[in-house]
């Protein structure tokens, strides 16, 4: 009862991720933004998990709380998104998505480590119930795709509000585990990043998320310039979440046996080669066969950052590790990556995937550095 109940808010979460990822960037072009613009406006989101994330973290693990701060957060996150309906001007836009990421993102670091000491607690595995938020990705990349052909990109909007309805009923659905609180008078956010073999992983982490950037900002609007449909499109982003479904049933045999650090490090080869790949091609063909390495290039990735956090920090620091590696990782450097990914695919389009490539590389090397233990 308790997966189900965990289940049901990654469902209704990654649903609304599922209509936000491939075609959010849609709507904000219908608004006038251009390449560059919609590079700032992601940014400067994005950024916001650096503030918000580690202050929520901290207060979770002070007070031991996770439920109830999760429902605040939604129900702030559906008010504020619901006033981009009232954004005329482009800085108006900016502001409010500021506003929106700072309690959007902030939620989803406390699930995981709801789910995680969830799980160690009761005996499930992480991925398993994770693995139910990628279905709803799937049914919703897919169905919006459908959906939008030849209507109006305002439908975009509405879709979204009504997900983040959703996710605010599942939140009040989630079990009430409060997790050991923080006995230290410092803030905990200081013990973790005294760990010199986390703060490793966080940047070689850092690297390979953020090279989702040009991808999570532009790969729609690429594909959709190369005369690819949105129902086509749809389905390229769930065919990726499809391998990593696959990956997230079979996680507990493929981590016994090689363990959170390479399995990272194999993340970071996949997505070497997806992004120099996608970079090269629009072909429909080659591009189903690069989709699928997002099994790896975040599945993978993701899977092992769960578990490296689970076996490393200690159940009284959870929520701060978790809020920590969202807002590096996914904060400090996504928002770089995603500016900079407004100016490389406006100058070089389909070409900026290959400084996507690099950064991929480069995350790879350091786990498997730490793999070996040199680092």
């Amino acid at each position: 009862m308790i997966r189900t109940r965990l289940a049901c808010y990654y469902g209704a979460t990654f649903m609304m991720l599922g209509v936000l990822l491939p075609f959010w960037p849609v709507w904000l072009q219908s608004r006038g933004l251009d390449a560059e613009q919609i590079g700032i406006f992601m940014a400067s989101g994005v950024v916001m998990k650096i503030v918000a994330n580690p202050f929520v973290a901290h207060l979770a693990d002070k007070h031991g709380e996770r439920k109830r701060l999760i429902i605040l957060l939604a129900g702030l996150s559906l008010l504020t998104f619901s006033l981009f309906a009232l954004g005329q001007s482009f800085w108006s836009i900016v502001l409010i998505n500021c506003l929106f990421v700072a309690f959007w993102s902030p939620a989803m670091p406390l699930q995981e480590s709801l789910t995680t000491q969830s799980g160690a607690r009761f005996g499930f595995d992480y991925g398993r119930v994770r693995l139910w938020g990628s279905v709803t990705f799937i049914v919703s990349a897919v169905g919006i795709g459908h959906f939008l052909e030849g209507r109006s990109s305002d439908l975009i909007f509405t879709v979204i509000i009504f997900t983040l309805l959703l996710t605010l009923v599942a939140a009040f659905l989630l079990p009430d585990f409060r997790s050991p609180t923080s006995q230290q008078k410092r803030l905990p956010i200081i013990d973790a990043l005294k760990d010199k073999k986390f703060v490793a992983f966080l940047v070689g982490a850092t690297l390979i998320q953020s090279s989702h950037a040009v991808m999570y900002g532009f790969g729609t609007l690429h594909w959709k310039q190369a005369g690819i449909g949105s129902d086509v499109i749809g389905w390229l982003w769930a065919e990726g979440v499809i391998v990593e479904i696959v990956l997230f049933i079979f996680g507990p045999q493929i981590l016994s046996k090689i363990g959170p650090t390479r399995l990272i490090a194999l993340a970071g080869l996949a997505g070497a080669i997806r992004w120099v790949g996608t970079g090269l091609t629009t072909d429909l063909s080659a591009l189903i066969a690069l989709q699928a390495l997002h099994g790896m290039t975040f599945g993978a990735a993701h899977l092992g950052a769960m578990h490296f956090i689970q076996d490393r920090i200690s159940p009284e620091l959870s929520a701060t590790a978790q809020g920590l590696y969202s807002s590096v990782v996914t904060g400090v450097g996504m928002g770089i990556t995603m500016y900079v990914s407004g100016y490389l695919y406006s100058n070089y389009e389909g070409q900026a995937y290959f400084a996507m490539g690099i950064m991929a590389a480069a995350g790879g090397i350091i786990f498997f550095l730490l793999r070996r233990k040199t680092v």
